[in-house]
């Protein structure tokens, strides 16, 4: 049986895998970064959009700007628009990154590719308060492909999927998509992704949310990188 996670540096904090994937818990993520190398990059926004089950709570969503501990790079201004005089006067990583771990508490985080985004978030929780992010996490992009194989007449997944962007994904889900490579829009935009998966699962026989965290394991190795670049278009 998988375990949790493949990161093997993070352990998570404990969980009633037991709970009904339709009552849990959870806080769908998204960071907007100067670039995607964790040794010379930092993170310039998050967003995060509060799920209760299937229900997105729209009134608990958090939105933040990052004076960034790195310099822009034209081509990351591109993606996400943000200039650095609209950061020059932001707080830093410590300020947002404190108050991000309390809105999250320990929900199960959410995410598109998440292994990039809990690259750069457990190097920062790390150096700042001496362990990793302990969070039970689901990758949207893991619970597509589990869904894929298996409902492969499903509308959704018809005709098969030849891109892994979470707007490609959005697009044949019936997700608008609006506000593209915004941290929260596409926070609000994977939420809307997840919403439409559960009672999928649940038809496939997935009603646990153990079950579901073994399904939804983040995406990583060296294909992740290549596949990451596509869906960020760097």
């Amino acid at each position: 049986m998988f375990g949790l996670f493949k990161r093997g540096r993070r352990r998570p904090a404990e969980v009633d895998e037991h709970a009904s994937i339709s009552e849990a818990r959870y806080v769908v993520i998204d960071t907007e970064l100067t670039g995607l190398d964790e040794k010379k990059d930092s993170i310039l926004s998050f967003g995060a959009v509060r799920m209760t089950g299937g229900r997105i709570e729209l009134n608990e969503t958090l939105y933040r700007l990052v004076s960034p501990e790195t310099q822009l790079s034209a081509a990351s201004i591109v993606v996400h628009e943000i200039t650095p005089s609209e950061v020059a006067e932001k707080p830093g990583i410590k300020t947002v990154l404190n108050e991000f771990r309390d809105f999250c508490g320990n929900d199960v985080l959410v995410g598109h590719f998440l292994s990039i985004d809990l690259g750069f978030l457990d190097q920062e929780v790390k150096r700042l308060h001496g362990t990793p992010l302990r969070n039970p996490v689901l990758d949207t992009f893991s619970m597509h492909e589990w869904l894929r194989l298996r409902l492969k007449d499903h509308p959704y997944f018809l005709p098969p999927a030849q891109h892994y962007r979470l707007y490609d994904i959005a697009k044949s889900f019936g997700v608008p998509v609006n506000g593209a490579h915004n941290a929260l829009m596409d926070a609000y935009m994977a939420a809307q992704i997840f919403q439409r998966m559960i009672p999928m699962f649940q038809k496939a026989g997935v009603g646990e949310l153990g079950d579901l965290l073994r399904i939804g394991i983040p995406f990583e190795g060296g294909e992740s990188a290549k596949l990451a670049d596509e869906h960020l278009n760097l």
